[in-house]
């Protein structure tokens, strides 16, 4: 009697170390999954539609939100959202808050500062005024009131000695924003009497809009691409291969074509 109780218990203990061990190998294999799934963190202005902005509803969303969530898709990455103020865009990148600066981002001028994937879209800078504001003309903005939003390329242009800080010495002031939004409240409110932006941002702002132009002349033109931290090569190559596979397969073409403000200007599609 004592042996088979003897052998019962061995033959429980048994058991119970089996599935003891069976649970731990199956932890081990979903810790070691856990680990290969990479997470792209999305560096984005968190205010600067129609590539990337928070909706009303607190969700993120934008064309280059919805891309850089398809890149994600296409490798099995995990997304996360960094939304930042476009100002601390260099901070978050070289503290290791974001993988990339991907938010309608100029790569004309900074070609030497980050790492940059292929341009995906073109655009042009513009001014944007009220229909019945008088000003036909950039030689018409003498003694006017011009707003742009801080740290974009329009602020660059309206600075750089080569660009048109010639024009922007006739104004009245050159009011900084933080964002676009904000400045185009005050030019519907009478606050500036201009708006120098991108084409692209301002078809998005004047989508809602009646009774807004952009003057005939050009700023300036650029592309915009995603820059990477310089050493970042490899993350570099996978996302403009990713880019190419997006091309190719239409998700580009599907996702730009929800963005008709900037769809024309696409590169990649």
């Amino acid at each position: 009697m004592k042996k088979r109780i003897a052998t019962i218990l061995t033959v429980s203990m048994s058991a119970m170390m089996l599935m003891s061990l069976g649970s731990f190998a199956v932890s081990a294999e979903e810790a070691d999954a856990a680990e290969e799934t990479f997470v792209f963190k999305h560096g984005f202005d968190l205010d600067y539609p129609p590539y990337s902005y928070i909706d009303d509803n607190g969700e993120t969303t934008g064309f280059d939100v919805e891309l850089a969530q398809a890149v994600c898709e296409l490798y099995g990455w995990e997304y996360e959202a960094v939304p930042f103020n476009w100002d601390a865009k260099d901070a978050e990148l070289n503290a290791g808050s974001c993988d990339c600066i991907w938010s309608g981002f100029t790569m004309n001028g900074r070609e030497d500062d980050y790492l940059w994937s292929k341009p995906y879209s073109d655009n042009t800078q513009m001014i944007l005024v009220s229909e019945d504001s008088g000003i036909e003309t950039l030689a018409d903005l003498a003694g006017k009131t011009v707003g742009v939003q801080t740290s974009t390329s329009a602020y660059d242009l309206l600075n750089d000695e080569e660009g048109q800080a010639e024009l922007c010495s006739t104004f009245a002031s050159l009011e900084v924003y933080e964002t676009y939004t904000i400045a185009f409240t005050d030019l519907k409110a009478g606050a500036i009497d201009a708006l120098a932006i991108d084409v692209t941002s301002g078809n998005f702002l004047m989508s809602e809009e009646e009774g807004y132009k952009y003057l005939d002349e050009e700023l300036g033109s650029e592309q915009y691409a995603i820059g990477f931290r310089k050493d970042d090569t490899e993350l570099c190559d996978k996302i403009n291969e990713a880019l190419d596979t997006l091309s190719e397969n239409g998700t580009i073409d599907e996702i730009g074509k929800k963005y008709p403000d900037i769809y024309d200007y696409l590169i990649l599609k």
